[in-house]
């Protein structure tokens, strides 16, 4: 099967990267909307019997980006594609994965159903916001982590005597990853206790971080109130604090909260596109996951194991 590169409109920059690293130019298509708001799709190539690859990230507008990612996956589909795979840099809803009241819906596996009722044979996702969404699809899910990338970045800056934090006990997992790439440092956990959506009130540091360099590691920066909170908190012990965040989600008044806090950087991946970031703000790290995608890409291809790969 000839490999085919797809993009919708939510971060054609990282598609073009990730296609020029793997020798291989986007495939013309048509992705635009009607003047009701409706989304349009049609592939302007012949791809029948090619592994497609669609690079999308469910970011805002989440629900624009969201129907065009399921409309591509039907319009290749239609096609006669040989495989379709979903490359979702960031998911969109997946913070609505469990019925946390009543009458709630889990709206993370409304979307995994959508997109393989769509068609998509496969799912390629970045930092998935709870390990379990995997088990919301009935295809095959590789989810690959930025933990590496941040870490490489790290390691370059010869941070002293670093403790790796967790800004919640959900977090653990996504810690300790972050410490074994950091000559096992040790971590600490936040403790905090969530009142309401996007509102979190800190309470404590489980762990010692005196004196330390503190490198916090989350998923997702939405409004930045948590991770503001837990950097003020750090840093009346810590020497100084970094954080690493895979999705800069970015909501209104986000990036001053964080340019005003006192993080020393903040480093984050382009799963989410890079022209929202203000250029002006030098605590602002943009890693770019073009490199570690197309090996991934370049992995499921040619049917090879991607769990290797990171091993």
């Amino acid at each position: 099967m000839k490999l085919r590169i797809v993009t919708g409109n939510s971060n054609p920059e990282l598609a073009h990267e990730i296609s020029l690293i793997l020798g291989t130019e986007l495939t013309n298509r048509i992705c635009k909307k009607f003047s009701d708001g409706e989304s349009y799709v049609q592939i302007s190539e012949n791809i029948r019997g090619d592994d497609v690859f669609i690079i999308q990230s469910v970011c805002s507008p989440v629900n624009d980006n969201l129907m065009d990612l399921l409309i591509m996956i039907d319009a290749l589909k239609r096609a006669s594609a040989g495989r379709i795979t979903a490359v979702m840099l960031y998911y969109g809803y997946a913070r609505q994965d469990r019925k946390s009241d009543s009458r709630e819906p889990i709206t993370a596996k409304l979307v995994a159903d959508m997109i393989t009722k769509a068609g998509a044979s496969r799912i390629l996702a970045i930092d998935l916001h709870v390990p379990q969404i995997q088990g919301f699809f009935d295809v095959p899910v590789d989810e690959i982590s930025a933990i590496p990338s941040f870490a490489e970045y790290l390691r370059k800056k010869n941070i002293i005597d670093p403790v790796v934090v967790a800004p919640d006990v959900g977090a653990t997992k996504r810690a300790r990853s972050m410490s074994k790439r950091l000559n096992d440092c040790p971590i600490a956990i936040i403790d905090k206790k969530r009142s309401a959506h996007n509102q979190a009130e800190i309470m404590n540091i489980v762990g010692d971080v005196k004196g330390k360099s503190a490198v916090l590691v989350d998923d997702i920066i939405d409004t930045g109130t948590s991770i503001v909170n837990a950097v003020e908190l750090l840093s009346h012990e810590a020497k100084e604090v970094y954080v690493c965040a895979t999705h800069a989600v970015f909501s209104s008044g986000c990036i001053d909260k964080l340019n005003n806090s006192a993080a020393k950087e903040i480093i984050v991946s382009n799963t989410i596109p890079v022209h929202i970031f203000d250029n002006s703000i030098s605590k602002i790290k943009i890693i770019s996951m073009a490199k570690i995608l197309s090996d991934v890409i370049s992995c499921v291809h040619n049917n090879k194991s991607v769990g290797e790969l990171f091993h």
